[in-house]
């Protein structure tokens, strides 16, 4: 290369010693990121393969457990109509099903520590121990708090350590099919909760309340063992950062605003699906027909979660989330509340059951690749710890809320407060999430803008007449007195504005408003 002027002002550094500069860093750097000191990680996922084992044993899992779970209601009418735990109110029952999954949540970040020291079959057989012992343990209980300690807390810490050990391997395995991998392992729960929501029923009425718990302790221990020991997580190949407190999530507010759905969203989904049954009763329908309804709630989640998967792969993820939380809370004003008023309900109340039971979990279905596309592939332990552990307080409250919402003194719309507060939870997790798509698509743009000035940076740099370079030597308006000062103001620059470029008022409502998919 021939010789060419300075750049600078103090004419001591040339753009040839610039470019040798920057190639001896580049060989340091490459000397640095060895495979020795960085693992070398497999990009990208294999987008099938084994992973489809692995959605198998995930829907198996999530059958076993927050399908399970979700049979609590049959329970919940057979200790409310034959009083089996004396002096025990309503609201301490409502208690026990709420408690089981904020326990689950409350493990979050004990489960993410141990995967993160043991690995995640270490996690699922804690988590398999403890929920046989609460199923087996619950069928001796005769006492009030024997039962809360069984099947609220032992059954929630069961099925926190084998959730939470489940729930990030399929966004390991795949990328453009990871939403409808996830939804058709999250459908296990709906599976489970149509199964054993019958199934409870009929050993209760066939050899009682004991044998019941401990059939159901007999099938979870079986299935939940098998799926364990056949799971396999890529923790090493994707460089998965298993943290329990990650401060720095917490000043993203991208991040709160996605604790906001998730937030909203288990408040409306607890309170429907422990309070569908009880409101059928409440309006004149007969026990069987009340079991009828969760029953089919819980079949609208089994068929439904596929589709939104498949769905959500195609027209955006974070795009589906946001429009079926919605729905759930337009179709809860629309059929939900109304269905008071028909002479025949249970018609229009078994659509809602198919309907919003497929809208309703829509979290369940798409909170991992959600946050997968919003906090990253590698952050995404983390981030779901932080979600399962501030998810509690709605969990333990939101049945119990229902309860002391419900009108009393009256015959008619009893439910009616709990109907509305349900309906608002669920538009108000839209509203968070919509705000956080517009950030995702601000983010989107930004990156595109950055890339396209490195790509300008790197032609320029590649100039080698003197007069060339002289002239674009000042770029947008920056007098750049060499390489390096025009590295640093790109990146001062970059870290002034960038704030401003997404999160502006205007431009976050412009992005909201514009379609992509994201």
């Amino acid at each position: 290369m021939a010789d060419t002027a300075p750049i600078d002002l103090s004419g001591q550094t040339s753009l040839q010693q610039n470019h040798q500069r920057h190639e001896n860093e580049s060989e340091k750097t490459d000397v640095e990121q060895s495979p020795v000191s960085l693992p070398k990680l497999d990009d990208p996922p294999p987008d099938g393969g084994y992973g489809w084992v692995c959605v198998a044993c995930c829907f198996f899992i999530n059958a076993h457990t927050w399908g399970v779970n979700s049979s609590y209601g049959v329970f919940l009418s057979y200790y409310l109509n034959h009083n089996y735990f004396p002096n025990t109110s309503a609201l301490a029952y409502a208690f026990i099903g709420g408690l089981s999954i904020s326990q689950a949540m409350f493990v979050a970040p004990l489960a993410t520590r141990i995967i993160h020291l043991f690995g995640t079959r270490v996690c699922l057989l804690i988590g398999i121990f403890f929920e046989t012992l609460s199923l087996v343990g619950a069928s001796f209980c005769k006492e009030k708090y024997q039962i809360i300690l069984a099947q609220g807390f032992c059954f929630g810490w069961g099925m926190g350590f084998l959730f939470v050990g489940s729930v990030g391997i399929i966004a390991q395995w795949f990328t453009k099919k990871r939403s409808l991998a996830n939804a058709i392992a999250a459908a296990g729960s709906g599976c489970g909760g149509l199964m054993y929501s019958l199934v409870t029923q009929r050993v209760i009425d066939k050899n009682g309340l004991p044998w019941a718990f401990r059939v159901l302790g007999i099938c979870v221990f079986t299935v939940n063992l098998t799926a364990a020991n056949l799971i396999r997580d890529r923790n090493k190949q994707t460089g998965s950062r298993h943290k329990s407190f990650d401060m720095t999530l917490l000043r993203k507010p991208e991040f709160l605003l996605l604790q906001g759905w998730s937030w909203f969203s288990m408040f409306g989904y607890t309170i429907l699906l422990f309070s569908l049954p009880a409101y059928g009763r409440s309006i004149g329908l007969s026990a069987q027909q009340s079991s009828v309804l969760g029953a089919v709630l819980n079949a609208g989640q089994m068929i439904g979660r596929p589709f939104i998967g498949l769905s959500s792969d195609r027209w955006g993820r974070i795009n589906l989330a946001t429009f079926l939380t919605l729905m759930c809370g337009i179709l809860c004003f629309s059929f939900w509340i109304p269905a008071e008023l028909v002479s025949a309900p249970m018609g229009i109340l078994c659509f809602f059951a198919i309907v919003g039971g497929a809208t309703a979990g829509v979290f369940w279905a798409t909170i991992a690749p959600v946050a997968a596309e919003v906090m990253g592939l590698q952050d995404l332990p983390a981030a779901l710890s932080w979600t399962w552990l501030l998810m509690v307080p709605p969990t333990t409250t939101a049945e119990a809320i229902a309860l002391e919402l419900r009108r009393k003194n009256t015959d008619s719309w009893i439910y009616l407060p709990p109907q509305i507060f349900t309906a608002f939870m669920y538009v108000g997790g839209a509203v968070c999430l919509w705000v956080v798509r517009g950030w995702k698509v601000g983010e989107m743009r930004w990156d595109a803008k950055v890339t396209e000035e490195k790509e300008q940076r790197q032609q320029r740099m590649l100039l080698d007449d003197k007069q060339q370079f002289s002239e674009k030597g000042q770029l947008d308006g920056i007098n750049t007195h060499g390489l390096d000062d025009a590295q640093d103001v790109d990146e001062v620059e970059m870290r002034k504005f960038r704030r401003r470029e997404i999160w502006g008022p205007q431009k976050l409502l412009k992005n909201m408003l514009v379609w992509k998919v994201v």
